[in-house]
């Protein structure tokens, strides 16, 4: 019985091969799946995002911002509000910046502060679209209407904030609240 055992350990086989492919295609899957997750994830760093020269004029405005520094203590990064969390809008936002934004910058097109100005408006309009279409996903990864206080906003903000209102009118956060993280655009006139 064990003879037979070791001959078909010394002796490959189809079905043996067959296992040994198997196993081999599992591992280089697990090594791939780890390596394209930590590539996102990455990619998803603050460090990353301002490592172009072209971010770090609005990284100034960001470290002005309230989601920089605020009394609760929370910080939003880039890819808070930049970056889908689930994982396929996760995954078609980084091939957009691939195939759009990698070639913008290595043509030149935002790399310096005066050519980035120029094109801050339709920049951020491209964004605020997004966030429109997806009822402003990225802010309420972090904020959640059940969880405002209401009672602690002014009238207005309460007025604003109301799920009556917001259904009634169909507006989403990013209709009132552009310019929190970044300066508005110079040419950018409200609606």
């Amino acid at each position: 019985m064990f003879r037979k055992l070791f001959d078909f350990l010394r002796k490959p086989s189809a079905h043996y091969s067959l296992g040994a492919l198997l196993i081999v295609g599992f591992a280089s899957g697990i090594v791939f799946w780890g390596g394209f997750n930590w590539a996102i994830d990455g990619s998803n760093s603050i460090w990353f995002c301002t490592s172009c020269h072209e971010m770090s004029w609005v990284h100034e405005e960001y470290e002005n911002s309230v989601h920089f520094s605020n009394p609760s203590g929370v910080r939003a990064i880039c890819s808070d509000c930049h970056v889908p969390k689930s994982w396929g809008p996760k995954v078609a936002r980084k091939i957009q910046a691939t195939f759009i934004e990698v070639p913008r910058k290595i043509t030149g097109r935002i790399n310096t502060k005066e050519k980035f100005e120029s094109h801050r408006l339709e920049l951020a309009e491209r964004v605020w679209g997004i966030m429109k279409e997806n009822d402003s996903e990225e802010c309420r990864n972090c904020h959640s209407q059940e969880s405002m206080d209401l009672a602690e906003q002014d009238k207005s903000a309460r007025r604003k904030h109301s799920m009556e209102r917001r259904l009634e009118k169909g507006e989403t956060c990013i209709d009132c609240h552009k310019g929190i993280a970044h300066e508005l655009p110079k040419d950018y006139e409200e609606a």
